[in-house]
């Protein structure tokens, strides 16, 4: 029996995971994929390790292109020398190193800066919509979108008719405010310093309650 004791391995001393997300595992697997030499093996075997990719990140399985974006995870991950035919377009090298797309930063001033220009923008879809159930659902969900908004500002001054007068406002009139309900913004959980609305009532109850508490005297 030997009794030779084989040395640890760390990760660092191994080269770097060109996908970390995928694990050290799955690099391992390419590799070995990559060592097959008839061309019917290894697409079997890249459909295996497809299958354990796909078992990772199973929340993205609803996306439309997400077997293409497996696919290419398996070329990088063999530098691109994975020899096998793929479903998609092979992904070049030149591609990863070329920058992303910049992103516009949206412009033009906003009327009321404290509602967002989210919110603008979906007062304008509704503004177009033609009269019915559906508007005046997307109607309400705007107003309290609305409320929650201005709640962040200021939680002293902010009322149901004021909100309502600014949305009749930013939908030039093409949206009807008229039988709108209470306003209900998203509540946070107690405690929180952002918490919606503080009438004081509960923080006098706390300290009614301290104050008619007992404590013993130790002797």
């Amino acid at each position: 029996m030997s009794t030779e004791i084989t040395p640890l391995e760390y990760n660092s001393q191994r080269p770097d995971l060109t996908i970390p997300e995928s694990g050290r595992n799955i690099q391992t697997m390419v590799e070995i994929a990559m060592t097959l030499d008839t061309r019917d093996e290894r697409p079997q075997c890249c459909k295996a390790i497809l299958s354990v990719m796909g078992q990772l990140f199973p929340y993205l399985r609803d996306i439309e292109d997400f077997n293409h974006k497996l696919w290419d995870h398996l070329y990088i991950m063999s530098n691109f020398k994975l020899d096998v035919d793929s479903p998609y377009p092979i992904p070049k090298p030149e591609e990863l190193d070329s920058p992303p797309d910049r992103i516009p930063y949206p412009q033009g001033e906003m009327r009321f800066g404290h509602y967002g220009r989210y919110a603008e923008k979906m007062i304008s879809k509704c503004a177009e919509m033609a009269d019915g159930e559906e508007k005046q659902a997307f109607t309400l969900a705007i107003a309290n979108l609305m409320k929650q908004n201005s709640l962040n500002w200021n939680r002293n001054t902010v009322t149901d008719d004021v909100i309502l007068k600014d949305l009749n406002t930013l939908g030039k009139g093409k949206i009807n405010v008229e039988g709108i309900p209470e306003l209900n913004a998203v509540k946070t959980l107690p405690g929180n310093k952002f918490q919606d609305f503080d009438d004081g009532y509960s923080n006098k109850k706390q300290k009614n309650q301290f104050k008619k508490k007992k404590f013993k005297k130790f002797k």
